[in-house]
Parts: C-alpha cells; structure tokens; sequence
C-alpha cells in the first residue's frame, strides 16, 4: 500500500527545468515571452526555476522587467555566490531535467568555454556536464560583424560581434552535453524534445 502511494506521487510530481538569465539585454525581452508561453504550456508538467546572475538581476531591473518575471513565475532566485543558491547540487543529483541559460552574454560563455566556474552559471555548467544533464545556451554573440541590439529605454545600438567571441561560442557547441542554440523560438524546441504537452 505504502508502495504504490510513493509510485503515484513520482508520477504526478513535476519534472524540473532551470532556467538562468545572466547580464545580457539582448533578445531578453523576446526570451522572457517566449518562456511566459513555454511555462503555460507545461504548466501541468514542468516546474521552472529561474536562477539570476548579479548581473541578471541588474539588467531586469534596467529593462523594468523583473516584475513581469515575478508575476508570471513561481521560483526566482538570485545568485549569492558560485555555489548559493544550491543549483550545481541539484544538478548533480539529477533533479532537474536540462540547464537553459538565455540570453547568455559573452562574459558567461567565454568562462564557460575556459572552464572557469567561479560564477553561479557558470559553476552549474560545469556541474551539468559533469553529471550528464544537458545544457543549451543562447548566445549573445553568434556571428562575426555588426549587430543590432535594444536599450532599456528602446532606443536601438549597434555593437561590434569580435572573433574571438564567435570563437567561444564555437568552443561551446564542440563540448559534449551542450547546444548552442540560435534563435529564441528553439527553446521550445527544447521543451518538446523533453516534454509531451497536455492534450
């Protein structure tokens, strides 16, 4: 009796997905919509935790989006340090699903891409990979050359995408357990690669 009690509480429980924004405007706003869709979707399946970078926290609050993040997801929580709050463990012990980080800057991914995990993020890819549990990764940075990104207030700037951050990005998608991914709308590629939805 006890058993099947504990059978039926595994099968109804929900499975978990972390999401980290890190120090990154761009797409963010984009990113952010396309999640608020994803987590109606699977509301009946999936559990997602979003985890701040510092400089994640930072830029929601430039962009005035922090509170839209608040309304419309359970879990937030911002990073202390490398190791609080406790994601690379949870990791470690395969509790959560995959790692999504998006948008990720070219900070993060040149850390990352070096094997430096010395930040929340960062330290859970790390994590991630050592213990099986996949990674995607939007990148900031994609393409060598000028790139168009949006300013709090929406006015648009023009940067400059260097060599040797498409370099990085390059280093990351050659790692084993990771996806870069390209464009916001393969995130829910992802979701139904790991999910099926309610009918």
């Amino acid at each position: 009796m006890a058993v099947g009690t504990v059978q039926l509480e595994k099968k109804g429980k929900k499975k978990r997905v972390a999401w980290g924004i890190t120090g990154s405007g761009d797409r963010l706003h984009e990113v952010i919509e396309t999640m608020k869709q994803i987590r109606e979707q699977y509301q009946n399946e999936v559990r997602i935790t979003i985890y701040l970078s510092k400089a994640g926290n930072q830029i929601l609050n430039f962009y005035r989006l922090l509170e839209d993040l608040k309304e419309n997801f359970d879990k937030i929580r911002v990073e202390i340090n490398s190791n609080v709050p406790t994601l690379a463990v949870q990791l470690q012990s395969e509790k959560i699903k995959f790692l999504l980080i998006a948008p990720a800057t070219g900070n993060t991914v040149a850390k990352i891409a070096t094997g430096i995990a010395d930040t929340l993020l960062t330290n859970s890819v790390i994590m991630a990979l050592k213990s099986f549990i996949p990674v995607y990764i939007l990148p900031c940075d994609l393409k060598e050359g000028t790139a168009a990104t949006q300013l709090p207030d929406g006015r648009e700037m023009k940067i400059r995408v260097r060599k040797e951050d498409v370099e990085n990005v390059k280093k990351l998608a050659a790692m084993d357990g990771v996806v870069i991914l390209e464009k916001t709308e393969e995130i829910q590629h992802v979701f139904q690669k790991h999910f099926k939805t309610e009918s």
